[in-house]
């Protein structure tokens, strides 16, 4: 397997705010998606280690989608979120107070059907997202 690909983003809110934004169905829905091309219709599952959770990405025009499905696998309240996706691959987000800002960082094994560059820009672009509107909740 390939070496984990590590992407940062800063975003101006205040840590609860973000850490429910990021662990709440309600708040995915609004922020997952690589594009404005994609959206996120579903989102559910509880937030607990152990229990499974999942997302839907689907394009806007109705000709694609697909399911991202995992297990918690630790949650440090407003420090860590891990979870290992149903192909076995890995993800940790941790969220580091900064003071005006917080630091999210997540790190994740990637796969092997996609160019790791083009991955990153996925991942990346999905965290950009998140920021925007964590920052627009404040």
């Amino acid at each position: 397997m390939n070496t984990p690909i590590t992407i940062s983003v800063p975003i101006h809110a205040d840590i609860d705010t973000v850490w429910e934004a990021y662990s709440t169905p309600e708040h995915i829905k609004n922020w997952y998606a690589a594009s404005d091309a994609w959206y996120c219709p579903n989102s559910e599952g509880i937030f607990r280690k152990w229990w499974r959770f999942s997302h839907t990405m689907a394009s806007k025009d109705g000709s694609m989608q697909f399911d991202f499905e995992w297990t918690y696998t630790k949650i440090i309240e407003n420090e860590l979120i891990a979870y290992q996706l149903d192909d076995d691959r890995n993800v940790q987000v941790y969220f580091i107070d900064e003071g005006p800002l917080i630091k999210v960082t997540l790190h994740f094994d990637p796969e092997s059907k996609n160019e790791l560059s083009r991955q990153k820009q996925w991942w990346e672009a999905i965290l950009n997202n998140f920021a925007e509107y964590c920052e627009g909740l404040e």
